[in-house]
């Protein structure tokens, strides 16, 4: 990345709101936004490639869900550049491999790290796990709150955004679907 430009044009973005960029408070903030979106945007600098993120896979005899739940997130909307935030819930039903419940996380993680939209991101989950896994299903539920909803434009703070991806038995059997939803909504 790039931060000399990023600096750059954020400090264009203070002149253009009229601020004093000399200002005490303001002398440093173009480099402080510009290494606070390098972080925030990790998943675009390549460190870390897709195809590694459930490389580490174990050969089990499992046929039953494995469920990880109320993995918190923090991403950015790809239309304000304002931050959404919540929690993603992911099961598959292995097919006689399963993976580290932190690389779960992990995929939640990389995919909130680009400029991003909720519903890509579900699906990008979804299919991830699906491609490397081949698993007899997978779920994906995010359930997050908007600040481009919640802070500007319609203020519908308390609004939470719920997109799916079923894929395989959690799509074709409503069983496994309303036992991945029951699981979601039981006790926290």
């Amino acid at each position: 990345m790039d931060l000399k430009k990023m600096e750059e044009g954020f400090r264009l973005i203070l002149e253009g709101m009229g601020e004093n960029i000399q200002r005490e408070g303001l002398i440093d903030t173009p480099k402080r936004v510009a290494k606070m979106y390098a972080e925030l945007m990790t998943g675009l600098s390549g460190e870390l490639k897709e195809e590694d993120i459930l490389k580490t896979q174990f050969h089990e005899k499992y046929d039953e869900m494995v469920y990880l739940k109320d993995i918190e997130f923090a991403s950015m909307c790809e239309h304000h550049f304002l931050p959404f935030t919540g929690r993603a819930h992911i099961a598959y039903i292995p097919n006689d491999r399963i993976v580290g419940l932190s690389k779960l996380a992990r995929a939640v993680e990389y995919y909130a790290r680009f400029p991003q939209v909720q519903e890509r991101m579900t699906c990008q989950i979804a299919t991830l796990i699906q491609r490397e896994l081949n698993p007899k299903g997978v779920a994906v539920l995010i359930e997050a709150s908007h600040t481009c909803m919640t802070i500007r434009g319609i203020k519908k703070a308390g609004s939470l955004m719920v997109t799916t991806q079923l894929l395989g038995r959690f799509k074709s059997d409503e069983k496994t679907r309303a036992e991945f939803m029951a699981t979601i909504h039981g006790s926290r």
